[in-house]
């Protein structure tokens, strides 16, 4: 990536906000400490989302689909089921299912960026994923003002907010004055190197000029493994970073046991590492490896655990960021240059005017 000379002519001012409750000043410098042990930026690459915005909104658009997937269709498809449900479920009259049927229809068929049913206007939004790194190459983790619930809950079922849940993009919010300076370094990001096909770099020096303004949208966890020269996701991102702990707890004591033969796959749901090897029934060969995995995530569970190695693999929580460009109609979506990995298709049964599912036979 590399910083390149934009015009000016269509950024917009941002108002700085000065901390001056303490919990926000603390936060406020720990984003300053942050800075100093991990200064450095590595892009993953473009997540997308939906956001929408009501009449009489002016600028303010609100995100609906979280700005986590990795191709504009995968956000179009969701947007597709949204208006689908909200059809069926949740239309006031027959005027506004067939409105929103309509979009549904065009959905299924084209690759549409934005559109506008019922008195709302969707649009696909299109996000850069970076994260910070120290000169060795360590990514950024968890901050100690990054929220973590007071008693944790590991258990299979918890649920923790979502991601971008009740998100509300507005270029003209006040923001702090280390936000502002994050923005200001990365006003001019784009595209650099031999390895992006020219259409690619191309679009990214257009962005800079047509959506010259950034948002920086709330930080998200991943659960990442050391490779032999960088890291790779494992899975995320997540809300908080006890949730991305949570995902890992899962995957050393439910999921990877059954990928490994450890445990039978169309064994009980409720069969995993710990109960395993709490058993009688795991002594027939499988108690050892098992133990592993359970002592390994009893290793996560001792506290809040950032690092964990297991079998040879260093894996991390990471603090992942994401900055959505602005313009003059609001935020960025998808680029010419973008790659679906799926086409547009039917995901619903046909409903009538009344809402109810009718057979296509």
């Amino acid at each position: 990536m590399e910083h390149g000379d934009a015009g000016r002519g269509g950024a917009r001012p941002m108002v700085v906000r000065v901390p001056v409750e303490p919990v926000e000043a603390a936060v406020e410098a720990d984003a300053l400490d942050a800075v100093a042990r991990t200064g450095n930026l590595v892009v993953r690459g473009p997540l997308f989302g939906v956001a929408a915005q009501e009449e009489g909104d002016e600028h303010v658009w609100r995100v609906i689909v979280a700005v986590t997937l990795g191709c504009p269709q995968q956000a179009r498809d969701s947007l597709n089921s949204l208006l689908w449900f909200r059809a069926k479920d949740g239309a006031a009259d027959k005027v506004e299912r067939r409105a929103l049927l309509a979009a549904v229809a065009k959905l299924e068929t084209e690759h549409v960026d934005e559109l506008s049913a019922a008195g709302t206007r969707y649009r696909i939004v299109r996000a850069e994923e970076y994260a910070a790194v120290g000169a060795l190459g360590e990514m950024e983790g968890p901050r100690p003002t990054d929220a973590e619930p007071l008693v944790p809950d590991w258990s299979r079922g918890a649920r923790g907010p979502a991601v971008d849940e009740g998100l509300m993009l507005d270029p003209s919010a006040p923001v702090t004055p280390t936000q502002i300076a994050e923005r200001l370094a990365l006003r001019d990001l784009c595209y650099s190197g031999d390895r992006f096909p020219r259409d690619v770099l191309a679009d990214s020096r257009r962005a800079v000029t047509t959506h010259p303004d950034i948002l920086l949208l709330p930080p998200t966890f991943t659960v990442v493994e050391q490779t032999a020269n960088a890291w790779a996701p494992v899975n995320g991102p997540h809300a908080t970073a006890h949730a991305a702990r949570r995902s890992l707890d899962f995957s050393l004591t439910w999921a990877w046991p059954r990928m490994n033969g450890l445990i039978p796959v169309d064994g009980p749901m409720d069969a995993d590492a710990r109960t395993e090897t709490e058993t009688e029934s795991s002594g027939a060969g499988t108690a050892g490896p098992l133990a592993a995995y359970a002592r390994a995530a009893a290793a996560l569970r001792a506290g809040r655990v950032n690092r964990l190695e297991f079998q040879g693999t260093v894996y991390q929580i990471a603090r992942t960021r994401r900055l959505l460009r602005w313009g003059g109609d609001g935020p960025e979506g998808p680029r010419p240059s973008d790659v679906n990995t799926q086409e547009p298709t039917r995901l619903h049964p046909s409903l009538d005017e009344d809402g109810r599912v009718v057979s296509d036979d």
